[in-house]
């Protein structure tokens, strides 16, 4: 008697609680009235805590496509007027027929159940009602541990009546229409599937609104056992699902939902499971890259909540729609010419990225490599394009890059295009004072020297004819006569900062680039000289809607951080690298652009990062395994052998096929002709007379012959070893010549 009872508390809820209340007396000795017994269990309404249900959030782009979704449950909640009729009747027939005709508590129904199940000897009916599956459902839910979720489920008296007593105040505060829907949105039908909606389009590749008879039928039996009758499990799984298909359209039947008819065709249709996949994060995404900068934006920046934890959660369940800013042409283009150039299975890998000047939108966000955690098809597991803040790496030295920014401090500071500086074959800091970091320590290294290379040399180099050459010696006295701390800060100025996120070096080296970059950071801080001197923080998210349809903008944070005019100015020689300086080789891309290349000393990294008015792009190329110990010297990339890798053997082709395809369409914009009253010609530092030339020579020009062929940087002082000649990173020894439509 007393385990019929036990099984009677458990299979029949609160009802058998009484029941059993009743029946107690008779093993247990203590006489208890069923009046007695419920005033004694104080069964009032209680309000129920319903925390928002786990929601899918979806990542949209500039066009409002979806191309990544984060879950913790894979569920999107649907009003009831979305399920299909048959789906409310077929959920209704099997789990609570009488459900709109009782209240909280289905007295009939739990007597049936326990009659039932007392008659078998086991537990084969539930008394409960949808009401009381709702209320088990949430409170499950809202379980953080182990030890909650089997409170949650235990079958216990005092469960059993706290159940009651929510399910009470849960049929005062909604109506039934309200608690089936939030039932259907709750519900788990397998497979991965949470709610109605997604268990549709999971198993059948169709919203909960189209669902047919022996589809809804499906869905409302796998509600049941779930775990059990799971399609994605095995063969055996779908045929227990089929059956308990197959009965709920017999009670459908039974209680006059559907006719004999209905019920023959319905039965004679195939499970029709479609196993459709519902991948989640960043791995299955088509845009890993731009995906994971997104992802790591949510769980690091304090806007979406106070603590780690929280942004996981609303990231992995708050519901949220987030439109960003990728641009999928962009993207793609920005692919295919990585693609062209370097193979997912190369070693030494390519990225870029592409952001819009005045505004801070990044476009684009691409790598050579599959982004995953398999090292046997050479995937890669970070962020590459990105900072560490955003999921990304170490970075790479960013070379001659750099000299951009003592460039433009030149130029802030009064010096003309055509001032410069008699260049040494070799520099060596005059002494330790010459360079002083922005603490006012003194890091000159009088015992270190940086060198050109042997075809280049020495002279007089103007900022112009200096840039165009990148030439080493050149801008190491150039950053002493401006100051490594002013070139320290207009680097910052324009966003610089460490992939790492550490601390810059600030050594006299720092202008031949030393510090270890990201294409986003280095793409951003030359789309300031884009946009006239305008810096604007990247970003990639424009709008968040909340589950509840509240959408909250997020504008671009701009600010104007060097003078419009010399901007320009800087603008006005960067176009030249195109035209005659390293990039001659390669070419411009048919409108107004600006940039530079960079090769690390040592040929450790190489990179290209340039802009026009519309869109600013950097590409990198290096070896994640470590840059030092895998150089790029005598490597085979992309098919092709590379006796030594610069800035415009890979990376400066694949920014120019990438911007001309991501800038179709868009009409060019120029830009602003430089202030030649206040920048043209030069000042007090102009070129000093030329001798008499000997007839038949002639040796002038714009200094071709100037350039140090590997273009600099590097953390010993970024000093090239004398390879190459003045056409810098085109196409000398060990690379290709590189002609459109290559």
């Amino acid at each position: 008697m007393i385990g019929n009872v036990l099984r009677l508390i458990a299979a029949g809820g609160v009802a058998g609680v009484l029941i059993a209340a009743v029946a107690l007396p008779a093993v247990g000795g203590a006489g208890m009235g069923v009046k007695s017994a419920t005033e004694a269990l104080e069964l009032t309404p209680e309000e129920l805590d319903e925390p928002p249900l786990p929601e899918v959030t979806k990542l949209l782009d500039s066009s409002g496509k979806q191309f990544a979704k984060f879950y913790f449950e894979n569920r999107e909640s649907v009003k009831l007027e979305d399920v299909a009729p048959v789906m409310r009747d077929a959920i209704v027939a099997i789990e609570d027929f009488r459900f709109y005709e009782h209240g909280p508590l289905d007295i009939e129904g739990t007597i049936r159940a326990l009659a039932k199940n007392l008659t078998t000897g086991g537990v084969t009916q539930g008394g409960s009602s949808i009401t009381q599956q709702y209320v088990k459902q949430v409170l499950i839910n809202k379980a953080e541990t182990e030890e909650e979720r089997l409170a949650a489920t235990a079958t216990t008296l005092s469960r059993k009546l706290t159940e009651l007593r929510y399910a009470m105040a849960i049929e005062k505060k909604y109506s039934k229409d309200e608690i089936l829907e939030r039932y259907l949105n709750i519900s788990y039908f397998g497979a991965g599937a949470h709610g109605i909606q997604t268990a549709a389009k999971r198993f059948f590749d169709k919203p909960a609104s189209k669902l047919t008879l022996p589809e809804a039928a499906t869905l409302a039996g796998a509600v049941q056992n779930p775990s059990r009758t799971d399609p994605n499990v095995s063969k055996e799984s779908r045929e227990l699902l089929l059956d308990r298909r197959n009965v709920v359209l017999d009670r459908m039947f039974e209680i006059g939902k559907i006719t004999k008819q209905q019920l023959d065709e319905a039965k004679a249709a195939k499970l029709g499971w479609k196993d459709i996949e519902v991948p989640g994060g960043c791995e299955e995404s088509k845009y890993p890259y731009f995906c994971l900068y997104v992802q790591n934006e949510i769980l690091t920046n304090s806007a979406f909540g106070k603590t780690a934890k929280d942004r996981l959660k609303l990231l992995q369940e708050g519901g949220l729609t987030i439109k960003t800013t990728l641009d999928t042409d962009m993207q793609k283009a920005s692919e295919k010419a990585i693609k062209r150039y370097v193979h997912t299975t190369d070693k030494p890998v390519a990225s870029q990225a592409m952001v819009v000047p005045g505004t801070g939108e990044i476009r684009a966000l691409a790598a050579s490599r599959k982004f995953g955690g398999d090292k046997k098809k050479n995937e890669i597991s970070y962020n590459l394009p990105a900072d560490a803040q955003h999921g990304g790496g170490a970075g790479f030295q960013a070379g001659s890059t750099f000299k951009v920014f003592t460039l433009v401090a030149a130029l802030d500071e009064g010096m003309k295009v055509d001032d410069g500086i008699v260049a040494p074959d070799a520099y060596s800091a005059p002494a330790p004072s010459s360079f002083r970091n922005c603490d006012g320590d003194r890091v000159g290294e009088p015992s270190h020297t940086v060198h050109n290379s042997s075809e280049g040399g020495g002279g007089f180099k103007s900022l112009k004819t200096g840039t165009w050459g990148s030439v080493n010696t050149f801008f190491m006295a150039l950053e002493q006569k401006v100051g490594l701390c002013d070139t320290v800060t207009m680097a910052k100025k324009l966003g610089i900062k460490r992939a790492d996120g550490r601390k810059l070096k600030e050594f006299e080296t720092f202008t031949l680039g030393i510090n270890e970059m990201d294409p986003i950071t280095v793409s951003a801080a030359y789309a300031t000289l884009g946009a006239r001197g305008t810096y604007c923080r990247p970003i990639a998210i424009t709008q968040v809607t909340d589950r509840y349809g509240k959408a909250t903008e997020y504008e671009p944070k701009c600010k104007q951080v060097l003078d419009e005019e010399v901007a320009d100015a800087a603008s006005h020689i960067l176009s030249g690298v195109f035209t005659k300086g390293t990039m001659s080789g390669v070419g411009g891309i048919g409108r107004d652009a600006a940039g530079k290349t960079g090769t690390t000393d040592n040929y450790t990294a190489a990179w290209f990062a340039g802009y026009t008015p519309d869109l600013a792009s950097a590409v990198s190329i290096g070896d994640p395994r470590g840059a030092f110990g895998n150089d790029l010297i005598g490597v085979t990339i992309g098919g092709r052998s590379y006796g030594y890798v610069y800035g415009a053997s890979i990376a400066g082709p694949i920014w120019k096929y990438s911007m001309i395809d991501a800038l179709k369409g868009t009409e060019p914009t120029s830009f602003h002709p430089m202030n030649m009253e206040r920048f043209g010609g030069c000042s007090t530092a102009c070129a000093p007379k030329p001798p008499k030339k000997k007839k038949g020579d002639d040796r002038g020009g714009d200094d071709r012959g100037d350039d140090d062929r590997g273009d600099g940087g590097g953390d010993d002082g970024g000093d090239d070893d004398g390879r190459g000649g003045w056409w810098g990173d085109d196409d000398g020894p060990g690379n290709v010549p590189i002609t459109p439509g290559q």
